[in-house]
């Protein structure tokens, strides 16, 4: 585990490709007045995180197919958002989907996340966002187990795993 978080902390280099594709940098909220993220704290954010992760959250970037440290990933624990901290999905709920991206089959909650028809690169998607901060996590599929029959295919990238009973950082 501590490889998975000092690779996605930048400690551990080594060479990675992304696809910028002109993406455009997607207006963050923090609260619920939906205020958009200053310029400043934008600047604070990319520093904090690292490349994959700004391209993934901020750009709605997508890490290559079984790259991501929590693919192949199965303790007991909570998944946050890698932006806001906000407890998105419990490890009990997390499947072998077999697609690459670690999938879960329900969320801790629906209010903590967003839905958004996706149309990007020429398909039809369902997009799936952090709704406290608007970080971009991966999108929702029907096809998964019973009895949700859903898919929630999710980027490494966008999530930070606590092991249970671990104090979960509240800091965004």
């Amino acid at each position: 585990m501590n490889i998975c978080r000092n690779l996605l902390q930048g400690v551990v280099k080594r060479p990675t490709v992304i696809n910028i594709c002109n993406f455009t940098v997607s207006q963050i909220v923090f609260n619920k007045e939906t205020k958009n993220m200053s310029e400043t704290n934008k600047e604070e954010l990319k520093k904090r995180l690292t490349p994959i992760q700004w391209h993934v959250t901020q750009e709605k970037g997508t890490e290559r197919p079984f790259t991501g440290c929590y693919n192949k990933f199965y303790e007991k624990g909570t998944y946050t958002c890698i932006v806001c901290h906000q407890e998105l999905f419990s490890s009990e709920t997390k499947y072998d989907s077999g697609c690459g991206w670690p999938a879960f089959n329900q969320v801790l909650d629906q209010g903590k996340i967003k839905l958004t028809k996706d149309t990007s690169h020429d398909m039809v998607r369902t997009e799936v966002t952090c709704s406290k901060c608007g970080a971009h996590l991966g999108h929702v599929f029907n096809d998964g187990p019973k009895p949700t029959r859903k898919r929630f295919c999710i980027n490494s990238a966008s999530i930070s795993f606590h092991e249970a009973g671990e104090k979960k950082s509240t800091e965004a």
